[in-house]
């Protein structure tokens, strides 16, 4: 540890960067790029989300995404890490959010309730066996591990199984002692199948249990909670009486969890970087009033989807200025002028903004191109070809839906929207290659697909329709 530490201010010993591979996984090549800049920002560490994208073998091979990364991949992220001093911490879902294992019909019988894939069943003995087998193949991959985060966040509608409905009608039998052994469970397969390698556990699930009902489940002495929250204003005093909690039950370490991205909103494509920042001064301040010694490090997530199933947020080079900012300021104990000329120069951006969505957006860091055509897709275009066809009174008043249908227009009012249109059409077409061939470097095809349907292809499409019409409005009336 004593290596990866840094010599700043910072409180927290490991400074995580979490990569969210459930949604547009990056290529090993782009993390060959970006892991010498996580390293120079600040980061000591990777909180690496597996999800789909792990090799899984045997009779877990069906977990496996189209495009997820082979064994040797794998070991290449890991010695570009391990080159770069960024500690890897694995992430796999073994309670809540298994959408990614249990959507298969192979798997499905192990759902907590038979219609939603989300949470695992925690009464069947095979629902450990599965979980057991998944950490086994990720540990066997990994060299030297510290620490393992096993998820169990989020268990939704847990309780709600006809099994559990029948466990729960005992007396001393509640939601949270079942959520509770199912953790155990798992944290004590890892402990004594993996001694050297400690659980870490997003805290939500517990946060509302007794401190009496805590104590008694023993799980402090197996695991350390990383308390979550991504929010700007985030209560100070509320995470610290939870700290104190956590103390009095037993657990010697903990660790927090922030957001430099995805986390503004399921669909969100830019990020606003102010919003990020003060996430991070509110946990700084947390930080102040926590036992040093409690205090093993922070995640800085990236959410890449809210589940596995919700369509993509900001996609990681979009991110890059927001996590070198809240980097900064972690290290150097806020925000300041100093901090924001060092993010500038180190993303070679000529003018960093942090209260609005960067508009002005150009850089030299590794994905600027894809950072800048995505501004310039979603902070220009896209709102352009709104204004033009809901908020332009020629359009909407002289080639409405009416108009187009039956191809009338006033040859005079012609003249005040389509120089408009078509050179908003020419910008557009002049965009997409760069856009294209930009993403095509960093991500696989599924990921540009994903993104230009979502993305491009709905105010693209509607702005070529209405010059369609013009055309064929214009032909029809000579």
């Amino acid at each position: 540890m004593e290596e990866n530490k840094m010599t700043v201010s910072s409180p927290f010993g490991l400074h995580l960067v979490h990569l969210d591979l459930k949604g547009a996984p990056p290529k090993v090549s782009y993390l060959a790029e970006i892991f010498p800049l996580f390293r120079t920002l600040g980061a000591n560490g990777l909180l690496v989300e597996y999800e789909d994208m792990f090799p899984y073998e045997g009779e877990l091979k069906p977990l496996r995404a189209e495009h997820a990364y082979s064994a040797s991949e794998v070991k290449e992220i890991l010695n570009l890490a391990k080159l770069h001093k960024l500690e890897v911490i694995p992430l796999v879902q073994t309670f809540g959010h298994m959408e990614f294992v249990l959507k298969h019909q192979e798997f499905s019988h192990l759902r907590e309730v038979e219609m939603f894939p989300n949470a695992l069943n925690p009464h069947k003995e095979e629902s450990l066996m599965l979980v057991s087998a998944m950490i086994d193949q990720v540990v066997a991959l990994h060299d030297g591990l510290r620490w393992f985060h096993i998820g169990s966040d989020e268990v939704y509608y847990l309780g709600e199984g006809e099994e559990s409905k029948q466990w729960l009608q005992k007396d001393e039998n509640s939601t949270e002692k079942l959520c509770l052994s199912h953790m155990k469970a798992v944290a004590s397969y890892m402990v004594l199948s993996h001694p050297a390698v400690k659980p870490i556990v997003w805290d939500d699930m517990l946060r509302g249990v007794s401190e009496e009902t805590l104590t008694e489940s023993g799980v402090a002495q197996l695991m350390e909670p990383m308390i979550w929250d991504y929010a700007p204003d985030l209560d100070e005093d509320d995470k610290v009486l939870l700290i104190e909690k956590y103390h009095k039950c037993g657990f010697p370490k903990l660790w927090f969890a922030s957001a430099f991205k995805g986390a503004t909103g399921a669909n969100q494509s830019l990020t606003l970087i102010g919003h990020h920042l003060k996430n991070h001064l509110q946990w700084l301040k947390v930080a102040n009033s926590t036992p040093a010694d409690m205090l093993q490090g922070i995640a800085l997530t990236g959410w890449q989807r809210y589940d596995h199933f919700s369509v993509l947020c900001e996609l990681l080079p979009v991110g890059i200025p927001s996590l070198a900012v809240c980097l900064q300021a972690l290290l150097n104990g806020g925000y300041s002028e100093k901090v924001k000329e060092t993010v500038e120069k180190q993303l070679g951006l000529s003018s960093l903004e942090i209260d609005t969505f960067m508009s002005e957006s150009s850089g030299t860091f590794p994905g600027s191109d894809i950072f800048t055509l995505v501004t310039q897709v979603c902070f220009y275009l896209k709102p352009s070809v709104d204004e033009l066809l809901e908020r332009n009174r020629y359009v909407t008043g002289w080639f409405s839906p009416y108009h187009r249908k039956r191809r009338i227009i006033h040859p005079i009012m012609m003249h005040h929207f389509q120089p408009d249109a078509l050179s908003l059409l020419a910008k557009w077409n002049a965009v997409m290659p760069e856009l294209q061939a930009a993403l095509e470097r960093v991500f696989y095809m599924c990921t540009l697909e994903e993104w230009m349907e979502e993305n491009v292809h709905p105010s693209l499409h509607k702005l070529q329709e209405v010059v369609d019409d013009l055309d064929k409005a214009i032909q029809a009336q000579s």
